[in-house]
């Protein structure tokens, strides 16, 4: 159903640490657009606007969007016009969300919200030509697919498939848990992380109002009670990389075979608390964020031959690093640290593959899971 458009929350205020030269330095292509989701009541902003230049990691608060009960993971459509995200809520108040975004005035309003027939949706994708939303349902397990109209709104009657299944956990495996719906660089598969039954679901993908050939999904089997949860891919090669989050391995898949290749830890502490992955745009660090017991960020080489990974380091966050993001310029990796109520701020070394944290560029902001950057 649609409902009445929340308005833009207004703000300005200027991010420490940078002085009236270095805006003047800055060039068009340094300045960023950076949208946070978070866990926030209907009632308080939960879409965060800022901008962003990833030439000296700073940050100026824009504004943000109310209307929307937890809007934890959020994406944007292929022209930049629309914000998706989810309403991660347990049971039949789940959404997705449309909101229509005004790239010239920086503004949002939410023009609809529709119920995903899941519960708990964690992750919103949208297919590569943008003609469909996706949402991963973690509650129960289920994929839900909305068709988009002309104006980028979801149509009624959306596709809803049910998994099943548990795993090897009693506890967090009693019930199949889809976690993050992807697809691959060359548009040919879909791939649903099921949390709950150590599987990763492929689908072909065929276009059309159906978009995927549910028939033919087929399965990939994981390592008994390793929990999948995202999935982040080489840029060059044809390679993805699998965080696990009970278990805390990274699974190395090569896309070819669909086989996994290697599996290295990420969570050497028996945290079971592995969230996000991401390699960054020139194929030659990867990093993997863990919570519950020494959180922080794992630091892997990668192999530019083959993609395999060698562990270099670990960089210690604050509390709760659910999700992070890397500039696309590669300069620095921005942490939601959800527990601290703060984005963090580190310089990556291209030498190295090190982490150093800038305290100064800090961005405080309530509860912030999903980081996502723009053009401006």
């Amino acid at each position: 159903m649609t409902i009445a458009a929340a308005g833009i929350i207004a703000a300005g205020a200027a991010s420490c640490g940078r002085s009236a030269a270095s805006h003047q330095e800055a060039t068009a292509a340094d300045t960023l657009l950076m949208l946070v989701g978070s866990y926030a009541d209907k009632s308080t902003e939960g879409i965060s606007l800022y901008a962003f230049n990833q030439a000296d990691g700073s940050a100026r608060r824009i504004g943000g969007l109310s209307g929307i009960s937890n809007p934890s993971f959020i994406t944007l459509s292929p022209d930049g016009k629309h914000i998706y995200s989810v309403g991660e809520d347990p049971g039949a108040t789940s959404t997705v969300n449309t909101v229509a975004f005004d790239r010239d005035s920086l503004t949002m309003n939410l023009v609809a919200s529709d119920t995903t027939g899941g519960g708990a949706p964690c992750h919103v994708t949208l297919s590569p030509s943008g003609s469909h939303v996706l949402t991963a349902n973690y509650l129960g397990g289920s994929l839900t697919i909305y068709r988009l109209d002309d104006d980028g709104t979801p149509l009624p009657g959306p596709q809803v498939i049910q998994f099943s299944g548990t795993g090897a956990d009693p506890e967090r495996q009693d019930q199949p848990h889809a976690h993050f719906a992807s697809f691959t660089p060359d548009g040919k598969r879909l791939l649903v992380t099921d949390l709950g039954t150590d599987r990763i679901h492929i689908f072909p993908v065929i276009g059309g109002d159906s978009l995927i050939d549910a028939a033919a999904m087929t399965d990939l089997m994981l390592a008994p009670g390793a929990g999948p949860r995202h999935i982040d891919y080489h840029p060059s090669l044809p390679v993805a990389y699998l965080i696990d989050e009970i278990d805390g391995q990274i699974n190395v898949i090569d896309l070819d075979s669909t086989t996994v290749t290697q599996r290295v830890s990420a969570d050497t502490v028996g945290a079971k608390g592995s969230g996000d992955i991401h390699i960054t745009p020139d194929g030659r660090y990867l990093y993997a964020s863990n919570r519950l017991k020494a959180d922080g960020l794992a630091i892997f080489k990668v192999d530019p031959d083959n993609g395999r990974l060698q562990r270099i380091g670990y960089q210690l966050t604050g509390k709760h690093p659910r999700n992070f993001a890397i500039t696309p310029n590669g300069r620095y990796i921005l942490v939601a640290s959800r527990d601290e109520n703060a984005i963090e701020v580190y310089r990556l070394n291209d030498a190295n593959g090190m982490l150093t944290r800038i305290k100064d560029l800090t961005i405080s902001t309530p509860k912030p899971v999903c980081i996502k950057f723009t053009e401006r």
